[in-house]
């Protein structure tokens, strides 16, 4: 039999909680106050706590903070008569299952109390996920055991011992960066500096500047003398992302350091010599800018000395596991979190869906999941709505007053009426969402 503790001042209240819950067939253990309630939360080793965050003797978040210190895997369930957003807030970083306001919606608490259940029973059932898999076919933070990334692995090791110019190309997010730092980090040179230049966040004249440094009153902001990314990177790499988004003017000189070795400072006149590998990265067909004639045909073959092509996810889905695994252990390491298990289904869904944001969009999907779990078990309504089978806009021009419409009855149809979860994503009060519940007639 399941058991509740009930931890809260007000008589009435935890008479008619334990009569309600009781007829459920769970097992009811009552407390007046803090001190109480810990005592007999030692005591009896609930399953859930119903706890109100205004007691007597100790404040209820003091009373959450001990439970969860204590360990185990019992949840807490908060109420309180004051929808206080900072107390909400403060009770869901402390780890709270749910935030429930007084006077109790029992629909609500029937419902939330059966998720808290669903939620453990999860936790206890799946020793899926995560320890941190083997290494057999990673380099540094790189994931993957599909034919094409094995490819990749073998290209990297390759070429990671010579100083020869590799162009990686593939989709936004497939993790060009990785790729450049495992050459770069297992190369002889590791010791040298890294430097990254992201070609399509600066202007032309800004981006010259930054590879070749300036002098003093070359242009009206030089108030001093700079080093270039060239310079600075000395015998390391010289990694520039979006590399097809630079300057037919900005190609031309380039191309003449690949080929010389050399280069000047903007406004200088001294030849410095450079030894940096260049890595090169994009999400472009070279091949079509070349044709366009705005990407030049000699640069690109000096660049692509070794070629790299990242395979978008969706066309390596043997990999989303692995990468699932990998993620959340980091994931959980940058949030203090503990959210290590994905259920089957969840996994199928995640592996079937299209991911046009490649790995960047899983980490993203997988940090928000993280962010809201309430236990230690990835759910599939915490992955982002974009991901999920609706878009985000829909294809023909509606008022903003329909949009908003639909995706509260889409976001109250994901949290299966939900009121509490739903004012928290939308991150809106409770009145404000009944409010609208009222005015677009809209169903739970």
């Amino acid at each position: 039999m399941k058991s509740i503790l009930i931890i809260d001042d007000d008589h009435l209240i935890r008479k008619t909680l334990s009569s309600h819950l009781s007829k459920r067939g769970l097992d009811v253990h009552l407390a007046e106050n803090g001190e109480t309630g810990l005592l007999s939360f030692d005591e009896n080793s609930p399953d859930l706590v119903i706890l109100d965050i205004r007691l007597p003797d100790i404040d209820g978040l003091d009373v959450l903070k001990n439970i969860k210190e204590k360990g185990g895997d019992a949840a807490v369930i908060i109420m309180t008569a004051y929808d206080d957003m900072k107390t909400t807030v403060e009770a869901i970083k402390l780890g709270a299952f749910e935030y429930l306001v007084k006077p109790l919606d029992y629909v609500e608490l029937d419902l939330t109390v059966d998720n808290a259940f669903q939620v453990r029973n999860l936790e206890n059932r799946l020793s899926y996920l995560v320890e941190e898999k083997q290494k057999e076919y990673t380099i540094d933070n790189i994931i993957g055991r599909s034919p094409q990334m094995r490819e990749v692995f073998k290209l990297i090791g390759s070429v990671a011992g010579s100083r020869t110019n590799v162009l990686i190309q593939g989709e936004s997010g497939t993790g060009k960066e990785l790729v450049a730092k495992a050459i770069h980090y297992n190369s002889p040179w590791k010791d040298e500096p890294f430097i990254v230049i992201n070609c399509s966040a600066i202007s032309d004249t800004l981006l010259e500047s930054e590879l070749f440094g300036h002098m003093k009153g070359a242009f009206t902001d030089a108030v001093t003398e700079t080093k270039g990314k060239f310079e600075i990177a000395g015998k390391g790499t010289l990694f520039l992302d979006e590399i097809g988004d630079i300057s037919p003017n900005l190609q031309s000189k380039l191309l003449r350091v690949i080929e010389t070795r050399d280069f000047m400072k903007v406004g200088g006149e001294k030849v410095l010599k450079t030894e940096a590998r260049i890595i090169a990265a994009t999400n472009h067909d070279l091949m079509s800018l070349i044709e366009k004639g705005t990407f030049r045909e000699d640069l690109y073959y000096r660049l692509r000395v070794v070629e790299i092509l990242l395979p978008p996810l969706r066309e390596r889905k043997e990999d989303i596991s692995d990468l699932a695994a990998y993620l959340l252990e980091k994931i959980n390491r940058e949030l203090r979190k503990n959210v290590r298990k994905v259920p089957p289904d969840v996994m199928n869904f995640l592996v079937d869906l299209p991911w046009k944001g490649n790995v960047r969009e899983l980490e993203n999907a997988l940090t928000r999941a993280v962010i809201l779990a309430k236990g230690d078990v990835v759910l599939k309504e915490n992955l982002p709505i974009e991901s999920g089978e609706k878009k985000l806009y829909p294809r023909e021009l509606v008022s903003l007053r329909e949009i908003e419409k639909n995706y509260i009855q889409y976001v109250l149809k994901a949290t299966k009426g939900n009121k509490t979860r739903t004012s928290q994503i939308l991150e809106i009060s409770r009145p404000t969402l009944d409010k609208k519940i009222r005015e677009y007639n809209l169903d739970l």
